[in-house]
């Protein structure tokens, strides 16, 4: 029970491991966002306290907040449909609670004015979804906080969302920088599973090819950040004129991540077989070599792609190990080994993919037997 319980708190290590990896990566990416969004909803409280003479403006800070949000790719377009819809919102609901005061079936009438005036502004979802949810606050609010007038509350708002598009017009960054990040944190994270793999194979181990199978899986939420930042990126580029010019490079990273996520995939299932493999006095050594070379390469290309750098030397390190994986040679006499080897020369062509390499390509460098 011991061993069982060891087991389990060793995968918990290794779970919290990888996700504090992740939270302090999103935190580097966000930090510069949450701050500007932090500054943007301090400045706009002080306009409408000091300069409009508002007691309460509580929704020029929750304007400017929701506008920006913690996002690096931020879009001029989303943030005005974001304040707009805020903005519209708190409008309805000032004029409905004036108007008619507040209760149950006058949120569902604003409800329905916003939405409905939201869908005929624009097509956008989140416009239509932030001035219902606006609406609904203001009209659910006590009427101890109605103060400054019947349009006070939507001026807070309009201020909110002012200096929300101006920190966005001004702060417009590159867009490949957040997908850029995501991609190398990813690329590392697979590494580090490739690393106790080889790690697992060398000791004859199945304790650590289990570790690397727990890494891997704890590794997802980073692919997924970088499909889903490439994605985003990729639609700024395709709207903004002034990133037009990066649309082939960031489709391409977008490809990129939804290929490395089909690699870390097959990393997992060769780690899955190593547990089963291990244990019974194997030597594995070359094959562990193998596999700590393929980490090597893939830390190569996380730094390609998170410094702009060319993959031309990943793709060579990838093409000389694609040339030593024939299983005859690594594992002549054992059929087990064997078929290690064959789910490693698959995870080989994912990472020559990823690198850029064609799959045609990739798999004609595998040696023939």
């Amino acid at each position: 029970m011991t061993s069982t319980a060891r087991t389990a708190s060793d995968r918990a290590r290794v779970v919290v491991a990888a996700r504090a990896r992740q939270g302090w990566a999103r935190v580097r990416t966000s930090f510069v966002p949450v701050l500007q969004a932090s500054v943007a909803a301090g400045v706009s409280f002080g306009i409408a306290r000091y300069a409009l003479g508002h007691d309460y403006p509580f929704f020029a800070p929750v304007s400017a907040w929701v506008a920006l949000g913690f996002s690096a790719d931020r879009q001029v377009r989303r943030v005005a449909e974001l304040a707009i819809g805020v903005a519209l919102g708190v409008a309805a609901g000032d004029l409905f609670v004036h108007l008619m005061g507040s209760g149950w079936w006058q949120i569902a009438v604003v409800l329905a004015v916003a939405g409905l005036v939201g869908r005929f502004i624009d097509r956008g979802a989140l416009l239509t979804t932030q001035a219902g949810v606006q609406a609904i606050v203001i009209v659910g609010l006590p009427a101890a906080v109605l103060t400054d007038g019947p349009v006070g509350r939507w001026t807070d708002a309009l201020v909110g969302g002012g200096v929300a598009l101006l920190v966005a017009t001004l702060g417009s960054t590159d867009p490949r920088r957040r997908p850029r990040e995501a991609a190398r944190s990813a690329m590392h994270e697979m590494a580090a599973m490739l690393r106790s793999l080889a790690g697992g194979l060398r000791s004859d181990d199945p304790g650590g090819a289990e570790d690397s199978l727990v890494r891997g899986r704890a590794a997802e939420p980073a692919f997924a950040d970088w499909r889903t930042n490439a994605a985003s990126a990729r639609d700024i580029a395709r709207v903004s004129p002034g990133w037009v010019r990066y649309r082939a490079e960031l489709t391409a990273l977008q490809e990129a991540g939804a290929k490395a996520d089909h690699a870390m995939r097959n990393a997992r299932v060769l780690a899955r077989r190593a547990i089963a493999v291990l244990g019974t006095g194997r030597e594995l050594g070359p094959l562990a070599d193998l596999v700590d070379d393929l980490a090597d390469a893939s830390v190569e290309i996380a730094v390609s792609f998170g410094t702009d750098r060319s993959l031309d030397r990943a793709r060579a390190d990838l093409l000389t190990i694609a040339a030593r994986t024939d299983p005859f040679a690594l594992a002549p006499e054992d059929w087990q080994a064997q078929s290690l080897v064959l789910l490693l020369r698959s995870l080989v062509v994912d990472l020559l993919e990823v690198a850029g390499v064609a799959p045609e390509a990739a798999r004609e460098n595998l040696p023939e037997f």
